[in-house]
């Protein structure tokens, strides 16, 4: 029969000479070389599990030691065994105990009368798989958090049946004005204006991408304020607790948005001067230069033409010189709300 080879590092708190003989025989039948610790009593468990140079695997424990037993034995083990997984070893009488300890900490449990050395082999690969594979998510779990309690941007995870705020951010707080508390006994209709909650509803119910996956768009949302902003909103979903849940992204473009207006503004006015400029200039500049021309062509006019002449010139002149400053006028009042903008900024 072919051993695993890879060396297991086993403490078996076992207070029965003959029942931690036969783990240990087990355990050698299907591991080539064990590191096995044993331990009699809870005193001497506790100074193998508090020693940093142990580098245990996996932790087998009987639940009846001469100095501690039953829960207060569990909480005392849990609490320093430092996140190994832990095995119950049990007797039948003991069966159900050993169940309910598996809400306290402990990984599995085993029936000592049943054990067979490949049950125990399979227990320790298991358990050893298991707790990695959770320490893995923990510390998935604890990124996640970091970044959503950290982004700069506003957060927040809703109910999908409900729409319930389930979580939000430092970030949404501060921006929208609810304390952390407060949005816990929101909707996500309360931060909308009342016009805007029909729309966000019929979203809601006509996209089917709700509850599939991404959902992107503009959305207008009030704070506590009163304060309207235009919202870029980025959403994906996400298992939380065992349960399907929207996880929201909020970046306020309000002034991105005021900008792209201001823009638009600006553009109709300098559209209004260049009308201005090719057709009601033209009228009076053509009858200065009609005037001009009668002028140099006909030298011997008359005192009255002249006297008429010089009239027109100086009318369209101030009718010019009027078109001229209206002009001005329009092209000084082009700015972009007063606001000075980092293009940087809205470009991003």
């Amino acid at each position: 029969m072919i051993k695993d080879k890879f060396t297991y590092s086993i403490l078996i708190i076992e207070d029965n000479p003959g029942d931690l003989y036969i783990f240990q025989e087990y355990l050698r039948d299907q591991i080539l070389n064990p590191n096995i610790i044993s331990a009699t009593s809870f005193k001497e468990a506790a100074e193998v599990l508090l020693d940093d140079t142990q580098k245990l695997d996996i932790i087998f424990l009987d639940l009846s030691l001469p100095d501690k037993n039953g829960i207060a034995l569990i909480h005392e083990i849990v609490k320093i065994g430092k996140k190994r997984p832990i095995v119950v070893l049990t007797g039948y009488s003991d069966i159900q105990f050993s169940i309910d300890s598996l809400h306290l900490g402990v990984s599995d449990y085993l029936i000592k009368d049943e054990l067979t050395a490949l049950t125990l082999y399979k227990s320790v690969r298991y358990n050893i798989e298991r707790g990695k594979y959770l320490l893995q998510l923990e510390q998935s779990e604890k990124r996640y958090i970091d970044l959503f309690h950290l982004s700069p941007q506003p957060m927040w995870i809703y109910d999908l049946d409900t729409l319930l705020f389930l979580d939000v951010n430092d970030a949404a707080t501060d921006h929208y004005g609810y304390s952390y508390e407060e949005f816990l006994k929101m909707t996500i209709k309360d931060i909308r204006p009342k016009e805007e909650v029909s729309n966000l509803m019929k979203i809601l119910n006509d996209n089917p991408g709700d509850k599939e996956g991404k959902i992107k768009g503009f959305f207008r949302h009030q704070k506590k304020d009163g304060t309207v902003i235009e919202v870029e909103i980025t959403s994906n979903l996400i298992s939380r607790i065992g349960k399907t849940v929207r996880i929201i992204l909020a970046n306020d473009v309000t002034d991105r948005v005021n900008y792209i207006k201001a823009i638009i503004d600006q553009n109709d006015k300098l559209k209004e001067i260049a009308w201005v400029q090719s057709h009601v200039v033209r009228a009076p500049l053509a009858r200065l230069m009609g005037l001009i021309k009668i002028l140099e062509r006909d030298t011997k006019l008359a005192d009255e033409d002249k006297s008429f002449i010089y009239k027109e010139l100086l009318n369209s002149a101030d009718e010019l010189d009027e078109i001229i400053r209206d002009i001005s006028d329009k092209a000084s009042k082009i700015e972009i709300n007063n606001t000075s903008y980092d293009f940087g900024d809205i470009t991003r």
